[in-house]
Parts: structure tokens; C-alpha cells; sequence
């Protein structure tokens, strides 16, 4: 057989072994296997780092708007973060501002990742949020009330678009423009596509909420992910269990949803040490790698001292909540809702740095430069 004749022989056998190649990779509707997610995870450092909005921003409006958005702040801050080691920042978008100027907001977004990638830093998007007040508007954003946490901090999308399931394809072009764009873009991480689906608020704005936000949480949930796999984005898709921190034993059905359906897994914990133990071992069932994209209240018993090591002995990801003490007032507990603080707290909730670059708890800085490797 003559070497032409070979060719067209070999062909389409090696064909159909590229194309079971790729089947074997994706779920039916699109979801990494996870022998592809951990693939990608171990070609991944260590990922550790902070959820990110610059000081001077009360919310993701405040940050992302035109009007508002300070390149200045971001450079200074993630400068800090890059100086313990930090390699990813989470950090949320907001829908409303893409619908208002998506060109304008594609060039701000620009900006940021050009500041965070000459910081070495990779970014964890996070398209919506399901948590504090309900009804976003954009414009110029209220002043933090003193001595009480994100204050100000809002929703996306909208209370109204959220509870019509009718209306939640009103935000699909913002998921989609989002993914069709920045979609093989290797500074960012991945995307995060719901912080937090079902969270009713009830200690802060829950008397602004739908009864059963479960239901209609998760139809948008289920949405959001359909929108996302259509675009197939070169970076993997998320959705962090977040209920059953508190109880490793109860997983409600929105948390199931998201670690059944992510490409890597993700989760919440501000539990102390012993039960964010458990809630590892539960999830390591599910045989993809692991990011913890919100930890670390120091007041509630999770501290950097016990989880960072811990994480980092389990080659779990680690993002905690909050860089920088600012307009977002996390420095103060969740129960500052309940009784507001009229002064600075003793310790810190969350947050590393005073927007100087000081850190709150010297020790803090010495031992995440210790497991990070920063000098």
C-alpha cells in the first residue's frame, strides 16, 4: 500500500479518536470532566489571594462605573496583594453597567486586567450576586452608613428580573458578551457565575426579598449556566456551595445544582476549623479540584492562622474576603446589622490592609508570605 493510500486509511480512524478525545472531556451539556478540570488545575500554581473591590468602591456600581472607577486605587491596592504573594483576585461585575455602556465598561474591564496581569495576578470573575440590598440603581451610590457592614454593597441582576422568571432572559447578552469576549483570555482564572444563589438576607434586607427565593434562584441559576456553556469559554465555570457550611450534613438543592454542575469546585466557609474539615472531605467525593473563593472571619473563628496552612496541605485554592479596609466597612461583623459599631472594631472581621498598605495583624502578612513564598 503506497504511502497515499495509508494516509486516507489512518485518517479517519485518528478522526473519531480526536472526536471521542474531546466527547470524553465534556459533559452532554458541556461541563468539564473531571479529569480535564484537574488537568487544568495542576498546570495551575497554587491559587491564593482575596475578594477585591478597591477601597474607595461601596459596590461593584461604584467600582465599575464610569464616573467612579479608579485605576489609581486598584494599582496601589493590588500592589499590596502582590507583595504577600497573592496571585488571584475575585472580584464581581455588575449587569447593570454592561447594559448601559457595554463598550465603555469592555474598556474599563480592559484596564483592570492590564493593572491586575502586570501585578501577575489572574482574575476570578463573578457575573451576579445574590446578596445584601435588592434593588440596584445605577448612578452615583449612597455613602457607607458608619460602623456597619456592606452597607452598601447590591444585588445583580435586580430584585424584579430575578423574582419574574419571565424576565430572566433580560440579562442573558451580559452573560454572553461577557464570555464571547473575554472567553480565552488568560488573564482571567475562571468565571463564577452566581455568588450565593437562594440567600435571603434575612438579618439585613430580607424584608425587601421574595418568601421563596430557592425557586426562582434556581431557574436563573440554571439559565445562567445553559448561556454559558453555549459560548464554551476556554476557562472553566463555577458556582460556590455556600448553605451547608454550617451544616456539612444538609445539603440544600441549590448548593447540589452547583457542585454537580461545575467545572471546578468551589465553596464558602467561615466555620471554624473542624467543620470547614468536614465540608473538605464531603466535597473531595466529587473528584475535581477545589478553590475556597470566601473564607476567613476572624471574629467567627476562621482565621488566616488555621485555614491557610490548611488549604494549602490539601492543594485547595484559598481566596478570602477582603484586600483592603474601605467603603465596604467588612472590617465589621455581619452582626453590626443587628447593633452598629460606633468605633473601629478591636479585630478585624475581614480585610488584610489599612488603605495605607498597613496591615491590621502584622502576623497576618508574615504567615501568608510564609506559605505563599513572597519575599
Amino acid at each position: 500500500m503506497n504511502l497515499l493510500a495509508r494516509i486516507k486509511t489512518v485518517a479517519p480512524c485518528l478522526m473519531v479518536l480526536c472526536l471521542l478525545a474531546t466527547a470524553s472531556a465534556y459533559a452532554a451539556d458541556g461541563q468539564w470532566s473531571p479529569e480535564k478540570a484537574q488537568q487544568w488545575y495542576q498546570a495551575q500554581d497554587w491559587i491564593v489571594g482575596a475578594n477585591f473591590s478597591p477601597s474607595t468602591a461601596i459596590n461593584q456600581l461604584e467600582m465599575w462605573q464610569a464616573d467612579s472607577f479608579d485605576p489609581k486605587t486598584i494599582d496601589r491596592e493590588l500592589g499590596y496583594a502582590a507583595g504577600i504573594g497573592f496571585n488571584c483576585m475575585r472580584v464581581y461585575l455588575h449587569d447593570m453597567v454592561w447594559t448601559d455602556d457595554a463598550k465603555g465598561y469592555y474598556k474599563r474591564i480592559d484596564k483592570y486586567l492590564a493593572i491586575a496581569d502586570k501585578h501577575g495576578i489572574r482574575t476570578m470573575f463573578v457575573l451576579f450576586d445574590s446578596v445584601w440590598d435588592p434593588h440596584p440603581a445605577l448612578g452615583k451610590q449612597r455613602e457607607p452608613k458608619p460602623g456597619l457592614h456592606n452597607s452598601g454593597w447590591v444585588q445583580s441582576p435586580h430584585i424584579d428580573i430575578l423574582k419574574n422568571i419571565e424576565r430572566h432572559k433580560e440579562v442573558k447578552p451580559f452573560v454572553t458578551g461577557m464570555l464571547k469576549r473575554y472567553g480565552s483570555d488568560k488573564r482571567i482564572l475562571m468565571w463564577d457565575l452566581y455568588n450565593e444563589p437562594g440567600n435571603n438576607n434575612v438579618n439585613s434586607y430580607g424584608k425587601w426579598e421574595p418568601k421563596d427565593k430557592e425557586t426562582p434562584g434556581m431557574a436563573f441559576l440554571q439559565s445562567v449556566y445553559r448561556w454559558a456553556r453555549e459560548v464554551r469559554p476556554d476557562q472553566p465555570l463555577t458556582t460556590g456551595a455556600w448553605k451547608f457550611f454550617a451544616h456539612p450534613d444538609d445539603m440544600n438543592p441549590l448548593d447540589q445544582y452547583s457542585l454537580q454542575n461545575s467545572d471546578v469546585i468551589t465553596f464558602h466557609t467561615y466555620e471554624t476549623l473542624d467543620k470547614a474539615k468536614k465540608v473538605i472531605e464531603r466535597l473531595k467525593a466529587y473528584g475535581r479540584p477545589m478553590i475556597c473563593t470566601e473564607y476567613m472571619a476572624r471574629t467567627a473563628g476562621n482565621t488566616f492562622e488555621e485555614m491557610l496552612p490548611l488549604f494549602k496541605k490539601e492543594h485547595i485554592g484559598a481566596i478570602n474576603w477582603g484586600l483592603v479596609n474601605g467603603k465596604s466597612n467588612t472590617i465589621y461583623p455581619w452582626e453590626s446589622w443587628d447593633n452598629a459599631f460606633d468605633a473601629e472594631p478591636e479585630i478585624w472581621f475581614h480585610d488584610i490592609f489599612r488603605p495605607d498598605g498597613t496591615p491590621f495583624d502584622p502576623a497576618d502578612v508574615v504567615l501568608i508570605k510564609s506559605l505563599t513564598g513572597a519575599k
